[in-house]
């Protein structure tokens, strides 16, 4: 039994070994095999994918000097800030504001706004009772120079209180001491880089028995008109134009323009009153009106700012 196993043993492992020598030799070809295609595929891949990444980059970069681009023109185009215009008011009580609506009385600078476009800041620094005299030394002058700004304009109308000689606090000669306080008053606008109007007093409604009107503020109004020709400022005549207006409408129906207050209306007049002097509503916006159209008339560069001429 021993003699006649052993051959069959040793077939056994010839064959076995010569078989783990082929599972070798396929495994180191499959081996072989499969690194050349690693390595083939690689380098098929290498230029691709560095194209690829470069062409990304170069897109990449691209927008984002496209972006910049875009941003510095959006910087370039947004509007710098400007400030509004504004057009400051001086005068007596013809001009000023009148808060108390209860009572009829309005100054022609109140209704003004109603004449001209939003855009426009209009302040009314015009007070019941003041001349030139007054207004300085109350305070109120270095106050509207306080809020002055470059660009803004002022328009100056004073007259009726300065001609008071038995009121030495408002009292103001047109000789001398009127025309010197109009010439400070543009030397110190001019100075912060605004724009000056000299407008003379509007007219009072005073007439003779015959029904001619009375001229009585032609001294001031004279005075004022000289002022701005030296000073080289444009001039408003206010006085003129609405004393002309005046006296074509006539005696009894300019009465339709100012304070005519009845009895028992007005706790402050039980008796009621008669004022030619002070304007009611009506008065008021015709005199901002006359007021608008001279500054269209003469192409004055707040025309652009008029919205309207009629309410």
């Amino acid at each position: 039994m021993r003699n006649s196993s052993k051959p069959a043993t040793g077939k056994i492992f010839n064959a076995l070994r010569y078989s783990f020598a082929s599972v070798i030799a396929v495994a180191s070809s499959f081996a072989l095999a499969g690194q050349e295609s690693t390595t083939a595929l690689q380098n098929s891949y290498v230029p691709h994918s560095s194209t690829f990444v470069l062409a990304s980059s170069n897109a990449h970069i691209a927008m984002e000097q496209s972006a910049g681009i875009v941003e510095n023109e959006g910087s370039v185009k947004a509007p710098p800030y400007k400030k509004p215009v504004t057009l400051h008011l001086v005068g007596d009580s013809t001009m000023s504001d009148k808060p108390m609506l209860s009572y009829p009385e309005r100054g022609w600078g109140q209704l003004l706004p109603e004449f001209m476009l939003p855009n426009l800041n209009i302040k009314n620094h015009a007070a019941n009772g003041r001349s030139t005299k007054r207004f300085v030394d109350e305070g109120r002058w270095q106050l509207l120079l306080s809020e002055l700004s470059e660009g803004d304009f002022v328009v100056i109308q004073f007259g009726h209180n300065d001609q008071k000689q038995s009121d030495p606090a408002r009292y103001a000669d047109p000789e001398n001491a009127y025309p010197a306080y109009l010439k400070q008053f543009v030397q110190d606008v001019e100075a912060r880089g605004a724009s000056v109007i000299i407008a003379s007093s509007i007219c009072r409604r005073h007439f003779t028995k015959e029904g001619v009107l009375k001229r009585t503020l032609l001294a001031y109004a004279d005075a004022a008109k000289k002022v701005a020709a030296q000073n080289n400022v444009p001039f408003i005549p206010m006085n003129a134009l609405t004393c002309d207006f005046l006296a074509q409408v006539g005696e009894p129906n300019s009465n339709h323009y100012f304070i005519k207050v009845p009895a028992d209306l007005y706790a402050r007049y039980p008796e009621g009153k008669t004022d030619d002097t002070h304007l009611n509503v009506v008065g008021a916006a015709k005199m901002a009106q006359i007021f608008v159209r001279e500054l269209k008339a003469t192409a004055h560069p707040l025309a652009k700012y008029v919205y309207r001429d009629t309410l």
